[in-house]
C-alpha cells in the first residue's frame, strides 16, 4: 500500500498535541507518562522474545498495553508508542474477541507494514519517539557524522530507541548518512 495512503499529516498533529499536552520539550519521551496520561495502563506480559510483541486492549474508556518484558528496552518503548498509536488513531478497527473484548496484538505482520493501521501505527510511533522537530534540531545543533557509528548510537540513546529505528526514521525525513552534518 502506498505511503500516501496513511494519514501523516493526522500522525503528526496527533503527536504534536500530545507532546504540548504533557509539556514533552526534549528526548527522550517519556513513554509510560504519556500512556497513562491517555488512561492506558501498561503491563509487562512473559514470553518468549521472538512471541507477540505487544497488545493492546479496551473496554470503555480505559485501555490496556501489553509489551513483550523479555524484549530489549527500545524495543519495548517502541511497542509502546506503536499500540498508543492505535489507541489515538485505530478506534474502528479493533478485533472483537470474546465478550466484546476489542484486542489489538502487535506481532511479525505489524513489523512487516502492508496494512495500513499498521503503518500508521509504526509511523506514529517513530515520530512520537523521534519527533521531527526534536531530530532537526539535534542534527542542526550536534552536526553529527552519521557515518560515525558512536554518533549514531549516542544519539539513538538520547532518544530511547535502537540505532535501526533511528536510521529508518532518519530515511523517512529524507536524510542519508552521506548528507547529514555536511
Amino acid at each position: 500500500m502506498p505511503r500516501r495512503w496513511i494519514r501523516i499529516q493526522k500522525i503528526q498533529s496527533t503527536v504534536r498535541e500530545l507532546l504540548k499536552r504533557f509539556d514533552v520539550q526534549a528526548p527522550p519521551i517519556p513513554i509510560h507518562r504519556l500512556a497513562r496520561g491517555c488512561n492506558a495502563c501498561i503491563v509487562q506480559v512473559a514470553g518468549r522474545e521472538d512471541d507477540i510483541d505487544g497488545f493492546l486492549y479496551r473496554e470503555g474508556g480505559e485501555a490496556v498495553i501489553g509489551v513483550n518484558q523479555d524484549q530489549a528496552a527500545v524495543r519495548q518503548r517502541f511497542t509502546i508508542a506503536h499500540e498508543l498509536g492505535h489507541l489515538l488513531l485505530h478506534e474502528h478497527s479493533l478485533v472483537h474477541v470474546d465478550r466484546g473484548f476489542r484486542v489489538r496484538l502487535r506481532n511479525g505482520a505489524s513489523r512487516e507494514g502492508t496494512d495500513k493501521d499498521e503503518m500508521e501505527a509504526n509511523r506514529f510511533a517513530a515520530e512520537l519517539l523521534m519527533p521531527t522537530v526534536f531530530l532537526r534540531t539535534d542534527l542542526e545543533e550536534w552536526e553529527l557524522d552519521l557515518a560515525d557509528d558512536r554518533q549514531l548510537r549516542a544519539l539513538a540513546k538520547r532518544y530511547g530507541v535502537s540505532t535501526q529505528a533511528l536510521a529508518i526514521r532518519l530515511n523517512t525525513l529524507g536524510y542519508s548518512i552521506e548528507t547529514v552534518g555536511g
